[in-house]
């Protein structure tokens, strides 16, 4: 960066020069409840990395997951032989993953929101692949006894406390890195990573059933998938290794410095505006709401994804009676449909909102579940109709969790705010969905007991969907909330839409007086955190400028 634009930097709605904030003029008087954005967007050549970066690394934690949940016949017979319900504990060690996930998002989501977000993305991708990898060479229960079980369980619990901070980090890391007006864009392809893992995973155990004969396929094939995880996590772990920490962290880190630290270096009170991570006490007392808002997407979204993508091949070989072949068949052909259409969708959350595309995704759901599983029902060729037409009416929920989530929480709590929320959540609802599924057919006797368990789900989203903010075009720079009142939001965005009509939650209940106060006390604190930012660029300014004057001086003669 040029002197010249040290000295003069926009920052979503004001001009700085110096240490000093200015308003600029506003070029739109409709403008009563919000500020303009300046997107800032990152070069192309950098958010192309982190796109795929972070996808990558998405799609080597999906790919586990979609190869135990296409190999549970074979890990049932090899790790739960002798047991009775091989399959319910073959899937229960699945679930048993998600009991740690909280706990990874509690140790990795607050690191992130320190020590920054590529630090612990390059640590987590290498041990979701690394114990992938080590199943592929687990001994059975034949062999080794009651410790194959145990070690398998080891290994699921290392991988969850993993993911625990590898979902939510990748997701904050990409929202972050997306222009504020592309973001639902940019952001779908994360989740394009996490189909993508579930699809490599499925099409390499299909190929192996089709390549293999059943007894190669039980003595070492179903190994092969496995011990891919190695290759594809060190280039993950490559990629991640070489990028930089997102602007929006990077910024806001600085600032945090700068408030904390007087013109001697000296430690100086904290500053509200520009205050580091909470903590969990902290994230707790200031975001409690949102995170029990979240919660219930999540549920939402959570039951329908682990219901299609993960128990969908055991209920169609089990309950259904199509053979292990033309079940993940139907998964597949459903999984590559998903992945063609999730950009489209994320750029469609872009122009017309997230909460739009939500409200549509929810309700179709919850009236189309019965029909289309009673449709799966019938044989191979509805299967694949009813399955790719659940899977696609479950892609607006699934393409905007990147854009959508991470927009719920201010930067300083951010990674944590969403990992730990997620996560929860998920340990509850997602992780056990399978477990749930078989166990409750097999009570009750009714194979479409999946198709009430989304339908539950979805109206809880639906629910939950009132009460979250429109976000599309806000920006997620500075300490405010994104969508808020008085936050900065891009020209004809739905998130500016939402703000000047009066739509936002927040809004609901208030006086115009008091919306205007809080939009005025919101751009106070924006225009102090901008002077933070400032003083930065001035002082790495004099920094380079002095460097530069010792450089031009003439090194020193010897007589």
């Amino acid at each position: 960066m040029s002197s010249e634009q040290r000295e003069s930097t926009e920052f979503d709605g004001f001009t700085l020069e110096g240490a000093s904030a200015r308003k600029t003029k506003p070029k739109r008087h409709r403008r009563r409840f919000s500020r303009k954005s300046h997107d800032h967007p990152a070069p192309d050549s950098a958010v192309r990395r982190a796109t795929a970066a972070s996808a990558l690394g998405n799609a080597t934690e999906w790919y586990d997951y979609g190869i135990y949940a296409v190999a549970t016949s074979y890990i049932a017979s090899h790790f739960f032989a002798g047991f009775s319900n091989a399959t319910l504990l073959t899937l229960a060690t699945f679930a048993i993953s998600f009991l740690v996930r909280p706990i990874g998002g509690l140790v990795w989501g607050p690191l992130g929101d320190r020590l920054g977000r590529k630090t612990v993305l390059a640590t987590t991708i290498l041990m979701m692949s690394g114990a992938t990898f080590l199943i592929g060479v687990l001994p059975t229960v034949d062999q080794v006894g009651i410790l194959a079980p145990i070690l398998l369980i080891t290994l699921r619990l290392v991988q969850g406390f993993s993911t625990g901070g590898e979902y939510g980090g990748a997701a904050t890391y990409m929202a972050e890195y997306a222009p504020d007006h592309r973001r639902g864009f940019f952001g779908s392809f994360l989740e394009f990573g996490t189909i993508a893992g579930f699809a490599l995973g499925t099409g390499l155990m299909l190929l192996m059933e089709v390549a293999l004969t059943p007894d190669q396929m039980s003595a070492f094939g179903w190994r092969i998938p496995f011990l891919l995880a190695a290759p594809i996590g060190l280039v993950g772990f490559y990629l991640r290794s070489r990028l930089d920490d997102t602007p929006v962290f990077t910024e806001l880190d600085g600032a945090s410095a700068a408030s904390t630290t007087d013109g001697d270096g000296d430690p100086e009170a904290d500053s509200p505006e520009t205050d580091s991570a909470p903590g969990i006490i902290g994230l707790i007392r200031d975001h409690w709401r949102t995170m029990l808002m979240m919660s219930g997407l999540v549920i939402a979204v959570n039951v329908v994804n682990y219901t299609l993508l993960t128990y969908m091949p055991t209920y169609l070989n089990h309950q259904i009676g199509l053979s292990s072949t033309m079940g993940l068949t139907v998964v597949l052909i459903g999984q590559l449909a998903m992945m063609a259409l999730m950009p489209i969708v994320g750029r469609v959350s872009d122009h017309t909102g997230r909460k739009p595309v939500w409200y549509f995704s929810l309700a179709a759901l919850t009236l189309m579940a019965i029909p289309m599983f009673k449709l799966i029902g019938f044989n191979f060729g509805f299967a694949i109709v009813g399955f790719a037409a659940l899977a696609l009416l479950y892609i607006p929920q699934l393409s905007t969790i990147t854009a959508t989530f991470p927009s719920l929480f201010p930067t300083q709590a951010r990674y944590s705010g969403f990992a730990i929320t997620y996560n929860v959540a998920t340990s509850i609802f997602g992780g056990t969905a399978a477990m749930v599924n078989e166990w409750a057919i097999g009570v009750t006797g009714d194979i479409a007991f999946p198709a009430y368990y989304m339908m539950a789900a979805c109206l809880i989203g639906l629910a939950c969907v009132w009460y979250m903010p429109e976000t599309a075009g806000a920006s997620l720079r500075g300490t405010a909330v994104p969508g808020t009142l008085g936050s900065a939001v891009a020209d004809g965005s739905p998130a500016e839409r939402a703000l000047e009509e009066c739509r936002q939650p927040e809004q609901r209940g208030m006086e115009e007086h008091e919306m205007l106060e809080a939009t005025q006390q919101a751009i106070e604190e924006a225009e102090a955190f901008a002077e933070a930012v400032a003083a930065i660029h001035e002082e790495a300014a004099q920094d380079e400028a002095a460097q530069d004057e010792a450089g031009e001086q003439p090194a020193p003669t010897v007589s």
